[in-house]
């Protein structure tokens, strides 16, 4: 937890977040740097934007890049998913409009140094947002995607794809994507426990 001799006001943060070319999570009034990605990682969030992108062509929904700021409202915390999914009209929290805060869909591509937290306390926090019904985890050393679908009642579905050569879909905006097209580009490490896994052009 930070302390009070090191706590910035959101005020400072949304400021200095402004005028600099770097992006800080915010949270309980301490600035978290977040780190630059691996080329897998930046991939295939290039590649989930300009799939899904397409897939919602001529539908009431935007598809927004790491650029863009959401906030939690009911804990304070300030983040840059990888991509954000917003069907219907965008909300922000103040009228600078660069802080979205009702997203339809959130995706993040899995990192080692941030799994831990974005499968944890991250992800805890993504789901108390109201407006939110998918939230999407991707792994950038195989091909697995995670998906939580928001339920009538509230409850969490679970639902995962492994096969490459498959698809999975985004049950909330009904759309389908190709895993190979996720990963198109993607070269994964040798895996000792399957040495003939696909790798994609």
């Amino acid at each position: 937890m930070p302390t009070a001799s090191n706590r910035v006001t959101l005020q400072e943060y949304l400021a200095l977040e402004r005028q600099t070319l770097t992006k800080n999570e915010f949270f309980q009034g301490e600035i978290l740097p977040m780190g630059g990605g691996t080329p897998n990682h930046s991939l295939i969030a290039a590649n989930f934007v300009g799939e899904a992108g397409n897939a919602l062509k001529g539908r009431p929904c935007a598809v927004f890049g790491s650029d863009l700021r959401i906030q939690v409202r009911s804990t304070g915390l300030y983040t840059y998913p990888d991509a954000t999914i917003v069907c219907g009209e965008q909300e922000f929290d103040d009228d600078h409009r660069d802080t979205l805060i009702n997203p339809t869909v959130i995706i993040e591509v899995l990192s080692d140094s941030t799994e831990k937290y974005d499968r944890g306390k991250k992800s805890n926090q993504y789901r108390q947002i109201s407006s939110l019904k998918e939230l999407v985890l991707i792994s950038q050393e195989r091909p697995h995607v995670e998906c939580y679908t928001r339920q009538p009642n509230g409850d969490w579905l679970f639902h995962e794809q492994r096969d490459l050569t498959a698809s999975f879909e985004l049950k909330s905006v009904a759309v389908i994507l190709e895993m190979s097209e996720l990963y198109r580009g993607v070269t994964f490490e040798p895996d000792e426990d399957d040495p003939n896994l696909f790798k994609p052009a």
